[in-house]
């Protein structure tokens, strides 16, 4: 872990994992608050480092501290949360593979009372140790070969989820991320190193602060630069389009682009259901009806992308009620809206991203 004035959080980041590692290694890099005693209450080895602007260096140092065969990498705003202590030992013993994933619920929402959105993402945080990967990138740092070529490697992802914090808007606003994270990114871009990852994440610090238009400038930029180096862009950039476009003009500045997202990309729940909501407000209700089933089969926990929770569930079970209704179905419309147990508060968040012809 890196951390930095992080006693508001710390503890309960280490009492998820306490029982379950052999080692907690901490880099802190400038607390002036408790984190340091916190940490080291939970039996933590916490080494200083000075903060040189860059995450990737922070984290080297920590990799370089590690004795164990397995590394877990987390921050001191998430949890690590499973029922048995033992399972996520039992999984590693298992597996042949060199990394792997765990399901990380990202809340962005106003406070921990008000956590949505949520979205859940698979991602790449353990590791076995003494293989040469190490982390690039002075922020969202990502980790590679001691080369610095990426990994092609298939992670093995395990049933074990990480609850991450940060980005609530309270916690975001208290600690001037969006400034610390522009200021970084302009510093990284400015320096000349070509990474089409830098733009996505522009894009995503310009839609937390509603400025739409430079957002779509910045990911459409990723697109294009990952095609210029003759790789299909990843999914999630053209999730991060549709959001930004949703969010700045409504849902009809979908289309058409979503048709040649979704023929990429034919299993992403997230681009099948704003396609189904374009349909839906165009009174197109069978064909949306079609994709919100599609939705419904494929779920919220995907392996593969960056989903908003509820397009595979119970989002999409209110719209296939909706679609009913406005079917004539109105008795098994009503009682499958009851069924999704949604409430008038998700149903008017969602209404106003999504606004239904009449």
């Amino acid at each position: 872990m890196i951390v930095r004035d992080e006693e508001a959080s710390i503890g309960k980041c280490l009492q998820s994992v306490k029982d379950i590692v052999d080692e907690i290694i901490v880099i802190d890099t400038g607390s002036t608050d408790r984190t340091a005693a916190i940490c080291r209450s939970f039996g933590a080895s916490v080494w200083c480092k000075s903060w040189n602007g860059s995450f990737a260096d922070a984290r080297n140092e920590g990799i370089s501290k590690a004795k164990g065969r397995w590394i877990l990498w987390l921050d001191a705003d998430e949890v690590l949360e499973q029922s048995d202590p033992g399972s996520l030992r039992d999984n590693l013993l298992e597996t042949d593979a060199a990394i792997a994933a765990l399901q990380v619920v990202n809340y962005t929402g106003v406070s921990q009372e008000l956590p949505e959105p949520i979205y859940l993402c698979p991602q790449v945080r353990l590791f076995r140790n003494g293989l040469g990967l190490c982390f690039n990138g002075n922020i969202h740092e990502t980790l590679v070969h001691s080369d610095g070529s990426q990994l092609n490697e298939t992670p093995v992802l395990l049933p074990l989820q990480i609850h991450h914090y940060g980005y609530l808007e309270d916690t975001v606003r208290i600690k001037g991320k969006v400034e610390r994270n522009l200021k970084l990114l302009e510093q990284e871009l400015a320096s000349g190193k070509s990474n089409p990852w830098l733009y996505y994440h522009l894009a995503s610090e310009y839609t937390r602060l509603n400025r739409f238009e430079e957002a779509f400038v910045q990911v459409n930029k990723s697109i294009v630069e990952f095609l210029g180096q003759s790789q299909l862009p990843p999914a999630l950039l053209y999730k991060q389009k549709y959001d930004i476009l949703i969010a700045h003009g409504g849902i009809e500045g979908i289309w058409p682009g979503i048709e040649h997202a979704i023929r990429l990309y034919p299993d992403y729940v997230d681009l099948l259901f704003y396609k189904a909501m374009y349909l839906l407000q165009k009174d197109l209700v069978l064909e949306a009806y079609h994709l919100l089933e599609k939705c419904l089969e494929l779920g919220d926990a995907s392996k593969k992308y960056l989903t908003l929770k509820g397009l595979g569930d119970t989002h999409a079970r209110y719209y296939l009620a909706v679609c009913l209704i406005k079917l004539g179905r109105l008795a098994e419309g009503s009682e499958l809206m009851k069924r999704a147990a949604y409430s008038e508060d998700a149903s008017a968040r969602l209404a106003g991203l999504f606004p239904l012809s009449s």
